[in-house]
Order: structure tokens, then C-alpha cells, then sequence
């Protein structure tokens, strides 16, 4: 169980720093099944490298506002860029969702989640995790197919894999299923609000009557752990 501070990414009580072979941060359990699909990908030639692992809520409520201000780009389901300009806050609101989870809603805080990228990338190459990476002949494309078949065994699986109406698909994105799935049923409405409410998110006024809805299609809205 994690506590409400933890839960929401404004304490990082619930988490370690691994440094070795790779540095990133995550709950112990989370970091050491990681660590051994990280050896069995190895064997296979696949160097799989932790991008991003746990985020905590200041990270997250600075994606959210440097997107909602138009200071980082917004995509569409492809991964096409969309012209900032063109939208109305309340599509700015969509197209942030689409990809980034509200501050204090997003799983990274968890410390369950860990996105991936293949650590054989040519020098200099700096990943975008966007569709075009994974998609046939895309420059993770070997590592994902590997993923395909192996993660389901140290206890991983893609909570984003395939649209459903919520997040687009990042198949990048892995969660280890025996610890998020319970940490999923302490999220709640009334924490989300209470959370925002206080926050400096950019939007706010837009967010907060959305939050049920947020909360339905954003956060419950994911594939399911292979054992569900």
C-alpha cells in the first residue's frame, strides 16, 4: 500500500535509485524483476535501457504545463505533430491526455512503470518514443519483438499497448503487473481532485469537472495485466 504523498508522486518514500547497470528509480520489487529481464534480454543481444522510471509530481506537472502553454509539441495517434494554434484549451486538454497523464494521476508516480528504449541506437540518436520507433523496420523494432515474447515472464505487460479510447498506445511503456494492479485501486476521484485543486496545473478550470472523467477513461482505461 502506498500512502497518499506516494501515491500521487509528491514523496518518493516508496521507491530506490538502482545505478548499476543502468540508473533509475523505482519500488525494490519493480527494480529488481527489471533487472533480471534486463540479463535475459542481454543474452539475446537486446540492451534494453530505462528511459523513464519513476516521476514524481513536479515532473509531471511540468510536462502538463510546458504542453499546455504550446513550450513542447503535442501529437496526434501517428505521432504527427498538431498545430498548437489551431486548438481551442479544450482540445489542448485532449491532445495532452492523449499522451501524458494528469499531475498526481500519472502510474510513473507508482514507481511500477519503467519505459523502454533498445540501447543499440546508433550514437547521438535521441529516442522520441513515438510510434515511428516501434512500427516495422523502426530503429526498436527487434527490441520490441523481444518484449513481445519475454516481458509477461519477469511480470511486466504494456498497460497502453493497443487504443481504447483513453491514453494512445505506448508500447514502450511497461508496468509490473503484481504491484500496479493493487496500487491502481487506491486511485480515486476525490484524491485527483483534491490534488489538482492545490496544484499550479495550467487548465485547472477545465480539468477539475473532468475529473471523473479523467479518471474513467485515462486511468482505469488500460490493457490488462496478462493474469486479469
Amino acid at each position: 500500500m502506498l500512502n497518499e504523498l506516494e501515491l500521487t508522486g509528491r514523496a518518493r518514500t516508496h521507491v530506490v535509485q538502482f545505478h548499476e547497470p543502468t540508473r533509475f528509480a523505482a519500488q525494490r520489487e519493480v527494480g529488481e524483476a527489471f533487472l533480471e529481464m534486463q540479463a535475459a534480454a542481454a543474452k539475446d543481444g537486446i540492451d534494453i535501457v530505462p528511459v523513464s522510471s519513476f516521476r514524481d509530481f513536479q515532473t509531471q506537472l511540468r510536462i502538463w504545463n510546458n504542453k499546455f502553454s504550446g513550450k513542447r509539441p503535442l501529437y496526434d495517434i501517428h505521432g504527427v505533430s498538431r498545430d498548437f494554434n489551431s486548438l481551442t484549451p479544450t482540445q489542448v486538454v485532449d491532445c495532452i491526455l492523449n499522451w501524458s497523464a494528469l499531475p498526481g494521476g500519472s502510474r510513473h508516480q507508482w514507481g511500477t512503470e519503467i519505459d523502454v528504449i533498445d540501447g543499440a541506437a546508433p550514437p547521438g540518436y535521441v529516442p522520441k518514443l513515438l510510434p515511428e520507433e516501434v512500427a516495422p523496420g523502426g530503429i526498436f523494432e527487434r527490441l520490441h519483438r523481444w518484449l513481445d515474447a519475454n516481458i509477461a515472464t519477469f511480470g511486466f505487460f504494456r498497460p497502453y499497448e493497443r487504443y481504447q479510447g483513453g491514453m494512445y498506445p505506448e508500447p514502450w511503456h511497461l508496468s509490473y503487473a503484481p504491484l500496479s494492479t493493487k496500487v491502481i485501486e487506491q486511485v480515486s476521484i476525490e484524491l485527483l481532485t483534491q490534488v489538482i485543486e492545490t496544484s499550479q496545473v495550467l487548465g485547472k478550470e477545465l480539468v477539475l469537472p473532468r475529473i471523473p472523467e479523467i479518471y474513467r477513461n485515462h486511468i482505469l482505461n488500460i490493457n490488462p495485466a496478462p493474469s486479469a
